[in-house]
């Protein structure tokens, strides 16, 4: 007779099911008015109903925890931000602007969680050093789609791709991060299309010299 005994769950679901639970409860304390430095790893770990002893199983610090939480958050970001291209399936200045507004919304939802990392990376360099590899990778998509645009007559040869892709990525994500932090959001259609329509027109479609 067929056995029904189910398989146990792997070390990765189990993680994945810690990490989207830790996620949950540091976001809710942040949200109190804590801030990550504050927090302890008891704190944490009782937070999450966890034992000390089980949050070392899966984590060195309270660092790891936001640096495996931050690269989640990016990640998400990056398949928002890699599946726009310029003639794709909502491409064009519109679909630059919704992918924008995209951003703005995940990254608001995960408000807290940005604080914390800004705060945290503001003094250790583990966590800034990850904060700036994971931008070389929108960097990277961006120097793809630019060079895409240029092979294909759309976008001039004459603008330097790798620069041009390090603005619109460290330019968008210094306006996105300010606005998640100063705004409520009313405003947030109206931030991404001035974005959208400022890369669009100066770098995408900017008229030849």
């Amino acid at each position: 007779m067929p056995s029904t005994t189910r398989r146990p769950s792997s070390s990765v679901d189990r993680r994945a099911a810690l990490e989207k639970r830790m996620l949950s409860v540091i976001e809710e304390c942040l949200r109190r008015g804590a801030t990550y430095t504050e927090l302890s790893v008891e704190q944490i770990a009782k937070a999450a109903g966890i034992s000390r002893s089980t949050f070392y199983l899966y984590f060195r610090d309270k660092v790891d925890v936001l640096l495996r939480l931050s690269g989640s958050l990016k990640q998400q970001n990056y398949e928002i931000a890699a599946s726009w291209r310029p003639t794709g399936p909502g491409g064009d200045l519109d679909g630059l602007a919704r992918t924008y507004e995209l951003i703005l919304r995940h990254y608001r939802e995960h408000a807290a969680l940005l604080a914390a990392i800004n705060e945290v990376a503001a003094y250790d360099p583990l966590v800034h050093e990850a904060w700036v590899a994971d931008q070389d990778r929108f960097i990277d998509n961006m120097v793809i789609v630019l060079e895409e645009e240029q092979r294909a007559g759309r976008t001039p040869k004459t603008i330097d791709a790798p620069l041009a892709a390090r603005l619109i990525v460290q330019g968008g994500s210094q306006v996105i991060a300010q606005q998640v932090a100063d705004s409520g959001g009313g405003d947030d259609a109206a931030v991404a299309m001035e974005l959208a329509r400022t890369y669009w027109y100066g770098v995408f479609r900017r008229p030849e010299d």
